[in-house]
């Protein structure tokens, strides 16, 4: 037989149960509360730093800049007589050539056969000339005798004359004719390399038509763009450190800065000599930097320095070894030292490597180096 309690007995029954609950409950609090405080586990270190402090060094003072590397001069080679046709290339783009080395050649058939037929009227005026001068010679062994006539005296001397003019003329034909015929040969005008061939065997190249361009002694130079404000910085003689694309990095000498400045820009140009060196091609962008002296800076290592965000940041250790992430401001770099200018002062304790790892609060352990 299934017997039923009556609502008003439930409140009697869950009193003693919500009694004993709450009396746990403050049992447990109480044991908690009468923990002593010294008995709390203390924070782990977050990471073992070695500690660096800010240093003075003398550090050179630079003047960043950006160009292109050229030619220092380059010369173009072309055709100087014509129009011929060209029967031989002997250079390619690359070579290396010397002063006065045969580039080309045209066909010479004509202008042979014109300095042959010079050389023939050369004879010719001179066996004339000789007829001539043997004749007044003998006018003027005739004359003071009277057997010639004054006038018969003067054809002869007159006529010795235009036949030593004529040999004149002859002489300046045949060396018309040789140097035409040198112009068939196309040669270097310098040492240098071949940075350009447009000669092709079997043109007919016109008079004055570029065949070749030549880097003069194979120099380049630094064509770089500097603001007019640290023009007066530079002197001719300095030293510059050019970083070309692809190359490595050279020291150049400073040979010239532009006497004008450009009016939109601002900026002027300065022409730095640079040294021969692998994969240094005219052409190519180039970074560089001009050292004018030093000065005395902060330093860290570049290890301290942390970049976040484009900000520069190091990490203070505070005397209870928690760190303090602290924006500072930073200006050269040499070797493995960066300038702070700003931020820090001398006196201050900093993350020294790892700070990357860290975030602003962490505490950390010293340790020496």
């Amino acid at each position: 037989m299934t017997v039923f309690r009556p609502a008003a007995a439930w409140p009697a029954l869950a009193a003693p149960t919500l009694s004993l609950v709450l009396a746990l409950a403050c049992t447990w609090h109480g044991r908690a509360s009468a923990q002593p405080e010294g008995t709390r586990a203390p924070a782990r270190a977050a990471l073992t730093v070695t500690l660096a402090q800010p240093q003075r060094a003398d550090l050179p003072m630079r003047i960043p800049a950006n160009g292109t590397v050229h030619p220092w001069q380059e010369a173009l080679i072309g055709a100087e007589g014509g129009p011929w046709r060209l029967v031989e290339v002997r250079a390619g783009v690359g070579d290396a050539v010397k002063r006065g080395q045969v580039l080309a050649v045209f066909a010479g058939e004509l202008v042979q056969a014109d300095v042959a037929l010079a050389r023939a009227g050369l004879a010719e005026a001179e066996a004339v000339l000789a007829e001539m001068a043997a004749k007044a010679q003998r006018a003027r062994e005739l004359q003071p005798t009277g057997v010639l006539s004054t006038e018969q005296v003067q054809q002869a001397l007159t006529a010795e004359r235009t036949a030593q003019a004529r040999l004149q003329a002859q002489r300046a034909a045949l060396q018309l004719q040789e140097l035409r015929e040198k112009q068939l040969q196309v040669l270097a005008p310098d040492d240098g390399v071949i940075s350009t061939r447009s000669a092709t065997v079997g043109a007919v190249v016109p008079p004055g038509q570029e065949l070749f361009r030549l880097i003069r002694q194979g120099r380049l130079e630094w064509r770089a763009e500097v603001a007019a404000a640290d023009l007066a910085q530079l002197r001719a003689g300095q030293s510059v450190r050019v970083q070309a694309t692809g190359a490595a990095t050279v020291t150049g000498r400073l040979r010239m800065v532009a006497p004008t400045v450009d009016a939109a820009s601002r900026n002027g140009l300065v022409y730095v000599d640079l040294p021969g060196a692998p994969g240094l091609r005219a052409g190519t962008f180039a970074r560089g930097e001009f050292e004018t002296g030093a000065s005395s800076a902060l330093t860290l290592p570049q290890s301290a320095v942390v970049m976040r965000e484009g900000f520069a940041y190091v990490f203070r250790i505070g005397p209870d070894q928690r760190v303090a992430q602290t924006k500072v401001g930073i200006g050269r770099r040499v070797g493995e030292r960066v300038e702070v200018t700003s931020g820090l002062e001398p006196s201050a304790r900093v993350v020294a490597s790892g700070a990357g790892f860290l975030a602003d609060g962490d505490t950390v352990k010293v340790v020496d180096k």
